[in-house]
């Protein structure tokens, strides 16, 4: 059943509102980076002077070109980190949009959402990042160590904490904070499941951006099944 979820969320991918929330939440992703680029570019010609003097070695200039290498490459590197954490973020904000053209598609009918004001939204995108990041934190620590169960291991730590996320943020819009929390206690070995499948792609890039659409969908889906 948790694969018939996500199976739905896949097909409904081409929507255009989905599309659209995928596409909001790359750019703004990318443009995040770009904006730290930038700063770490005006930092390096704010600071670091053109030349310097090396003792029986002379004036070595372009440093501030080195260090404006080594800051696109410091980016490059964080993108590989932050891109989904940041993008997912971000998708947040358009949670609504996303659990609505779901709802309109599968379960026609239903009353408006009670939905959740700003600063409880701003609260869930912030919890959900620091998930995002305490995930990929987890991931890099563990795998000197657990050698070939890294994927099982992680992706066990990864589906609880992408799981209880992923479903306060869609059950929260019915049941509020408190419904939402009691629902996932009662069914926490589907949650588990359901934040599993999630955490799996993860470990593919540009797969991986798709992550965090699928998962308010396929959360929208398991939330309508145990409800009923």
């Amino acid at each position: 059943m948790i694969l018939g979820d996500f199976l739905k969320a896949l097909g409904q991918i081409g929507d255009g509102r989905i599309l659209r929330v995928m596409a909001l939440g790359v750019m703004l992703a990318l443009g995040l980076l770009y904006a730290i680029y930038a700063a770490l570019i005006w930092g390096v010609d704010l600071f670091l002077p053109g030349s310097v003097t090396i003792p029986f070695v002379g004036p070595v200039d372009g440093l501030t070109t080195l260090f404006g290498w080594g800051s696109l490459a410091l980016v490059l590197v964080l993108s590989v980190f932050l891109m989904v954490p940041v993008a997912a973020a971000f998708t947040a904000f358009f949670l609504e949009e996303v659990a609505d053209a779901v709802e309109d598609r599968h379960y026609p009918g239903l009353p408006p959402a009670r939905g959740l004001g700003f600063w409880d939204s701003l609260v869930d995108t912030l919890g959900l990042l620091g998930v995002l990041l305490v995930v990929s934190l987890i991931s890099l620590v563990l795998w000197p160590f657990a050698g070939p169960l890294m994927p099982v291991l992680a992706w066990g730590i990864n589906g609880y904490l992408l799981g209880r996320e992923y479903f306060t943020l869609v059950a929260a819009r019915r049941l509020g904070r408190e419904g939402a929390r009691t629902l996932r206690q009662r069914h926490a070995g589907q949650v588990w499941l359901a934040g599993v499948l999630m955490a799996a792609p993860l470990s593919l890039p540009l797969v991986n951006l798709l992550v965090p659409v699928l998962g308010v969908a396929t959360f929208t889906h398991l939330f309508h099944r145990l409800q009923r």
